[in-house]
């Protein structure tokens, strides 16, 4: 890179040199851009990399540039992978290493901590954190293309260069307030490997079992993972295959016949009698005849206590205080099935916000408000508290 002019790395040389320098500190960040809007498998067209002096760009699309020691590099546990919304990142990433490169850093998460918003975009994140606006006219160009323009090039610098900054910025903030340890908590699920399963049999469980019959969700088990497998084949979207309101639709009438099929509104029309058609009939039929084969173990119904009126509504406008006094964004403390829980009653420790730093800003709190011992109240537009 010289006379400001940027150019992706295409050279093994360079690329070593590169992933050299990177290693030198305890961490990385990172972003790609890829093209999958057509595909089921993301299609890896640039990846940028930086840490502190150092940066580059990397065109994982040059004839003969073997990308392993960049992944080499990431695949490592010694030092801390920095990414911003980081699930698509991810995918990509687990796919060529076979697992997460943890440890990681999500600013999106991170922000939540600092009370900057809710699933904040990029561009707003580094306005809030460095007071910097940023050109995004070129985030949805063709990234398949090439040459990549200067202006392109630039752009996607840019997404690691304002990061390794804000993750500094932030990283030091999380400290100082003693949240750093809650960021590294919400990661465990980002670095769970059975977030980014593709095996076909486990493809239903994407979806909602809406009825606990076993012959209905035998169906959805075994046309999901027909779909899985065919869109993987292919390397189409699942959607494209088939959409999930079809599977539903099958799973609940039970089409046996071409007939059968034709009547149903969610599966295109004549599709029973296209190629791929006869694979999903064999699938849905030996669902039918055989769900013992496919049917994933349902348990009871358990019968949910009923919600005291008003209850949620309550609890809402608590976390709604308890989060603006420390300056946290809502969803972290607790979500609305927590709410719903923690209104009937329940405590367990597989309730989020009923354990550890939540259970201590909001969970004790709400605990007492439904047992009578703390009362909310308005004054001057504001909430409130008072033990009772």
């Amino acid at each position: 890179m010289t006379d400001n002019t940027l150019t992706p790395i295409t050279e093994q040389s360079a690329l070593e040199d590169l992933c050299g320098k990177l290693a030198e500190s305890d961490f990385i960040c990172v972003d790609t851009e890829f093209h999958r809007e057509t595909t089921y498998w993301p299609e890896l067209c640039l990846v940028q990399a930086s840490a502190p002096g150092v940066e580059g760009l990397i065109d994982p699309l040059a004839e003969d540039l073997d990308i392993g020691p960049f992944l080499d590099l990431i695949a490592a546990d010694n030092r801390v992978k920095v990414f911003h919304a980081a699930r698509q990142d991810l995918e990509i990433f687990n796919r060529l290493i076979g697992h997460p490169p943890g440890p990681i850093f999500d600013t999106q998460v991170a922000a939540m901590a600092l009370g900057l918003g809710d699933s904040i975009s990029y561009d707003n994140l580094v306005q809030r954190v460095l007071k910097r606006q940023i050109d995004k006219s070129s985030q949805f160009t063709d990234w398949t293309r090439r040459p990549l323009s200067q202006k392109q090039l630039v752009y996607a610098l840019g997404d690691v260069t304002h990061l390794r900054d804000a993750y500094l910025k932030m990283r030091d903030e999380l400290e100082n307030l003693g949240r750093l340890c809650w960021v590294r908590e919400e990661m465990a699920d980002l670095e769970d490997p059975a977030k980014y399963d593709t095996d076909p049999a486990n493809a239903w469980q994407r979806l909602k079992l809406r009825k606990p019959k076993k012959d209905y969700a035998a169906i959805v088990v075994a046309v999901a993972a027909w779909r899985e497998t065919l869109a993987q084949e292919l390397d189409k979207p699942r959607r494209r295959i088939l959409k999930d309101d079809a599977i539903q639709e099958i799973a609940s009438q039970k089409p046996r016949s071409e007939q059968d099929f034709g009547q149903l509104r969610a599966v295109p029309n004549g599709f029973i009698r296209s190629k791929y058609g006869q694979g999903l009939a064999e699938a849905v039929a030996d669902a039918i005849d055989n769900p013992e084969k496919y049917a994933p173990e349902l348990g009871p119904r358990v019968q949910n206590a009923q919600i005291p009126a008003g209850a949620p509504e309550l609890l809402k406008v608590l976390l709604k205080h308890v989060s603006e006094e420390n300056d946290v964004v809502p969803r972290l403390i607790a979500n609305a099935a927590d709410i719903d829980r923690i209104a009937r009653g329940e405590t367990g420790d597989e309730i989020a916000a009923m354990t550890g730093w939540r259970y201590d800003m909001f969970g004790r709190k709400a605990q007492a408000l439904l047992n009578g011992k703390l009362a909310v109240s308005f004054e001057g537009g504001q909430v409130r508290l008072f033990d009772v």
